[in-house]
């Protein structure tokens, strides 16, 4: 009886949906009602649901979990449509809002299972495990007591994470060393960095000043959230008081964010003209333009993108390219120019993100590359002419490897004092200077732990040059296998054991021949 109701209900429901008038489902296109035909079919199609759930429910040879097979049949409908629909069900939804937000209640380290047991990869710089001395290559061995062995990152992030204000301990072995130390860590809102820089400072915090010489900055945005715009305002205030003289905005494997987010930020480089428009099937046409107001000009500017480089990254991109604000360095872009609207379900319970519409840049060319589409067609963000430079496979693993190990906060070096060195033994060391009865200490000549380089040994006496970008093109890093073959050219990026990254410094050449030009 119970299940006879409950199948009734479910038929009324969804025939309430169809016959109940609203602005969307009651009208076509043209604005004409809706043909009752239609609505019968629709009544049929649903009948068609319901009797299938009821059905599974009560003959299926085990006995099945209603919800879970609901939200079986919503992932099955919107898999039908764009890989960018889901369904974010209640255990997910708490998740998505955090990738959403970049912050999270927890004691801010990166972790990892790579090679064995359960390691920190690298502290959050100011988070709670930052100050409380835990380092790179730190080994967990237990969280509030348990044996982490055997544990896989979502157990472990499932134990760190949590309220903020609430405690966890956490044991932990020092890279090098087999004594345990035990720190209790309370737990604050973790806000992700998503404005990098090129290489960190003494303090840890991020150089956002590439090359000092020529004064170029180099800002790299990993996503685009809500915090991202005020961030990436602060890192340009920055650079302005050091008198930046170009930019490189680095937007490759960037997979988008917030809409809102890559607005803002384009407003940021031009002060007029339009940044993006959408439009959709059943959502009327938006426009967004630019102001004058808090403008970063004066500079040029190289943006870096790949084929990683997706949605929001797209936006900022192909906007500042339309205005001639910045050149775009690097590959196709991967072209994701659809929006996603983020609809509560079950009263905030769950949630539904559906693609409602697609964005146009400035110049009115599409972005979105749809399914089937060519790549002689419009689609993506391609680099500007003469600028295009793909890096292959291995290249690209590389690119990824050394701008990972560029984020880690590495442990501070210990300072060691050497032990008094006494150039002649047959004087004795003089412990106190101003006792008038030693005899006068004789100092040894300075030693020079890093004798300055010489680029080509055949010249002696031939000062390293400056402005060759050594420690921001080239990046040492390595190599898995000690064995591993030498790079025969230049073509895979590798060159003596070292990487270039040659899309950067394409982007390099071209700011520093326009800042030649404008002296």
């Amino acid at each position: 009886m119970v299940r006879r109701t409950l199948h009734a209900l479910c038929i009324f429901v969804l025939l309430s949906a169809l016959l109940v008038p609203s602005a969307n489902a009651a009208e076509s296109s043209d604005g004409k009602p809706e043909p009752a035909k239609k609505q019968q079919i629709d009544y049929e199609l649903f009948k068609v649901f319901v009797d299938t759930l009821d059905q599974v429910d009560r003959n299926y040879v085990k006995d099945v979990d209603r919800r879970k097979l609901i939200e079986a049949a919503i992932r099955g409908m919107l898999r039908e449509l764009d890989p960018y629909s889901h369904y974010i069900n209640p255990k997910q939804l708490r998740g998505f809002e955090e990738r959403i937000e970049s912050k999270f209640g927890g004691i801010g380290i990166r972790i990892t299972t790579e090679g064995g047991p359960l390691k920190i990869i690298s502290p959050l710089v100011g988070s709670p495990a930052y100050r409380a001395g835990v380092q790179a290559g730190d080994r967990i061995v237990k969280i509030n007591g348990v044996s982490t062995k055997g544990f896989r990152i979502d157990e472990a992030v499932r134990r760190l994470k949590g309220k903020e204000g609430t405690s966890v301990e956490m044991t932990i072995i020092h890279a090098g060393e087999t004594k345990q130390h035990t720190v209790k860590l309370t737990r604050e809102v973790i806000q992700l960095q998503t404005v990098l820089g090129d290489t960190r400072q003494d303090d840890d915090s991020w150089d956002y000043m590439l090359d000092h010489d020529r004064k170029i900055g180099y800002i790299r945005l990993t996503s685009f959230g809500r915090r991202t715009a005020a961030d990436l305002r602060k890192a340009l205030d920055e650079l302005s008081r050091q008198n930046v003289q170009g930019l490189v905005l680095d937007l490759r494997f960037n997979p988008g964010g917030l809409l809102s987010s890559a607005i803002e930020i384009c407003d940021m480089f031009i002060s007029k003209g339009r940044i993006v428009s959408t439009a959709g099937r059943n959502s009327r046409e938006r426009k967004w333009d630019a102001h004058k107001k808090g403008t970063y000009e004066g500079f040029p500017m190289a943006v870096l993108v790949n084929r990683y480089s997706a949605s929001a990254s797209e936006i900022v991109s192909a906007c500042l390219q339309d205005h001639k604000r910045a050149i775009v360095v690097g590959e196709r872009s991967f072209g994701k120019g659809s929006v996603q609207n983020v609809i509560r379900l079950e009263g905030g319970k769950s949630a539904l993100k559906l693609t409602t519409a697609g964005y146009m840049r400035p110049s009115g060319k599409n972005i979105h590359r749809f399914s089937g589409a060519k790549d002689s067609d419009e689609w993506g963000v391609s680099p500007s002419e003469g600028f295009a430079l793909r890096l292959d496979d291995a290249e690209t693993a590389q690119l990824t490897r050394v701008r990972r190990e560029r984020d880690i906060v590495l442990p501070k070096k210990k300072e060691v004092k050497p032990a008094p060195v006494n150039p002649d033994p047959s004087v004795p060391i003089n412990p106190d200077p101003q006792v008038p009865d030693a005899k006068e200490k004789k100092t040894p000549a300075p030693v020079n732990p890093d004798p300055p380089v010489n680029p080509d040994p055949k010249v002696k006496g031939q000062k390293q040059s400056k402005g060759n970008f050594p420690r921001l093109i080239i990046v040492r890093v390595a190599l898995a296998d000690d064995a591993a073959p030498k790079a025969k050219d230049k073509s895979d990026g590798k060159k003596d054991g070292k990487f270039v990254d040659r899309q950067l410094q394409k982007a390099l050449e071209y700011l520093t021949a326009e800042i030649a030009k404008a002296k």
